[in-house]
């Protein structure tokens, strides 16, 4: 299930040449599963139109505070009171500064003002020309918003409407979504708690050409990483190159070869609360890297290889809980319990390497060292992830 399915959205459009782009990020939060109420102020008619929103939502779309008041709603009121999240999308200097200073006039502003005593999260996107941001009238009531729990992304750098390059442009629609997804578990069960998640391909250089490598993606780490951070936890990714997004909010380390990432690990994970090992990490590197690229001969060419460290093992800090995978052909209970007792873990993750690595879909049987056994059918790795993090979010609070 996506984390916004079934989620009450209000998303506030403001008067902006962004406006424009609040229908693609509706249309996201559609396809995730949210339910949406649009809210238009007066100045976002004039770019994009009610019409745009109720044909993408199925639902009524609001521009005046008196739109909604019926013998079953209450308007605003009851816009707020069944709202999880309000987001604002693009954020205009005038509504920013219209929020920070509780002005009431609008559809808008008073569904926010009848928000904020229920702690309904605030997403802010600014997106408005690069001086108007940087003024410190709006940097001010930017902060200031902020201090009072409001989330803001963006807005980003780049080419403006008006031609000129600087900082105004609206995040990108990814970032919005990611960032709505983490204002909704901020308070989740991993709030409070530091993850850190290894994940890809580790690449072991045999010249200044070839390497020698794996077939892991990274997706299954990747997924990981958004699902800690959508349940509240400050994540560290220790990634090797992948063709994957980074996910939005995490710090990223980049590794590339198992000693790289041995140091990452070393460096991040003795003060995690929790570390996951999902890397691909090589048995096997070469004994000896070539200085340049080794040329094509009539005969063959022998690579000695010598043994890598084992990362995993080499974590021994009390209190970080230690999560492995063993992505594995053959006999993978067996092999799968005999890594979670040889190297002390508290959990291992078990599946199929030929039909994990690459693929969207995974299914894995978690194994802890009290015995516990969790099988999950074929799902989306994201599912997957969720349902590991979960399970580790209850091993942190209830296991000693």
């Amino acid at each position: 299930m996506h984390p916004l399915d079934g989620v009450r959205v209000v998303l506030g459009v403001s008067g902006g040449i962004a406006a424009y782009r609040a229908a693609d990020l509706t249309s996201r939060l559609v396809q995730s599963g949210a339910l949406v109420d649009a809210i238009l102020t007066e100045s976002a008619t004039e770019f994009v139109t009610p019409l745009t929103f109720q044909t993408l939502t199925k639902r009524p779309v609001y521009s005046s505070v008196f739109e909604g008041w019926t013998d079953s709603t209450k308007g605003h009121i009851t816009l707020a009171d069944e709202a999880a999240v309000i987001v604002i999308a693009p954020a205009t200097a005038n509504t920013i500064a219209r929020l920070a200073h509780g002005m009431a006039d609008d559809m808008l502003s008073v569904t926010c003002l009848s928000a904020t005593p229920r702690g309904i999260p605030l997403v802010i996107a600014p997106a408005m020309e690069h001086h108007m941001f940087m003024h410190p009238a709006t940097q001010a009531n930017l902060q200031l918003l902020r201090e009072r729990g409001a989330v803001v992304v963006g807005p980003e750098h780049g080419r403006l409407a008006s031609g000129a390059i600087g900082t105004g442009r609206l995040a990108a629609i990814d970032a919005i979504v990611a960032t709505i997804e983490q204002a909704l578990g901020a308070n989740g069960p991993l709030a409070g708690q530091h993850v850190v998640v290894s994940a890809g391909a580790t690449r072991e250089a045999a010249d200044p050409i070839r390497i020698l490598t794996n077939r892991s993606s990274g997706k299954m780490g990747y997924a990981i990483a958004r699902a800690a951070l959508n349940a509240g936890a400050r994540v560290t990714l220790l990634t090797t190159p992948t063709a994957i997004p980074v996910p939005f909010g995490a710090e990223v380390v980049h590794v590339e070869s198992a000693l790289d990432l041995r140091d990452a690990v070393a460096e991040h994970a003795p003060a995690a609360n929790a570390l996951v090992m999902a890397a691909a990490v090589a048995d096997y590197r070469p004994e000896s890297v070539a200085d340049q690229k080794i040329k094509k001969s009539d005969g063959d060419l022998v690579l000695r290889l010598t043994r890598n460290p084992d990362i995993l093992l080499s974590v021994q800090t009390p209190g970080v809980l230690r999560v492995g995978f063993a992505a594995e052909t053959e006999h993978h209970e067996d092999n799968a319990l005999g890594k979670l007792a040889r190297k002390s873990l508290d959990m291992i993750v078990s599946n199929d390497a030929r039909a994990a690595m690459g693929n969207d879909d995974n299914n894995v049987t978690i194994y802890d060292r009290l015995g516990g056994v969790e099988h999950l059918d074929l799902a989306s790795k994201d599912e997957i992830a969720s349902a590991l993090v979960e399970r580790i979010a209850r091993w942190l609070h209830t296991t000693p």
